[in-house]
């Protein structure tokens, strides 16, 4: 799940700028740093600072998110990611990951197929028997 940074991004955002810049919350930004997948410096005065790292977690945390990976799962990710400096085990557990997630959407789609052709089935016939009762009513 390689991130890009865009070239004009500061060095470091507040929450609420980052929040803005990756279109989240900035309570979904603090839920994510309280479940420690996130975290950033204290500049002094209580208030977080984050650095292009910490972007880059979040843009993770979001993806890994929207592909239904669990935060423990990420977690695992973001981890590897810092013990590995050459990402291999990273790149190699993110593969595994990525093969069991495809193996249960795909079971879940035939399931989907499975359902909605019966559905149709069940449709046809429901059709077709109010038709033969609007012929024998007319």
């Amino acid at each position: 799940m390689p991130v890009t940074m865009p070239s004009t991004m500061p060095s470091t955002m507040t929450v609420n700028e980052l929040a803005e810049d990756l279109g989240v919350t900035a309570r979904a930004i603090r839920f994510y740093e309280s479940k420690g997948l996130l975290s950033p410096a204290r500049d002094g005065h209580n208030g977080r600072v984050f650095t292009r790292r910490d972007r880059a977690r979040l843009l993770l945390v979001l993806r890994g998110k929207r592909l239904g990976f669990t935060l423990d799962e990420i977690r695992e990710y973001l981890d590897l990611y810092d013990a590995d400096p050459t990402q291999r085990a990273q790149v190699e557990d993110l593969l595994r990951k990525l093969r069991a997630r495809r193996a249960g959407l795909e079971q879940q789609r035939a399931a989907l197929e499975e359902t909605l052709a019966e559905l149709d089935d069940i449709q046809a016939q429901a059709e077709a028997a109010l038709a033969a009762m609007m012929e024998s009513t007319a």
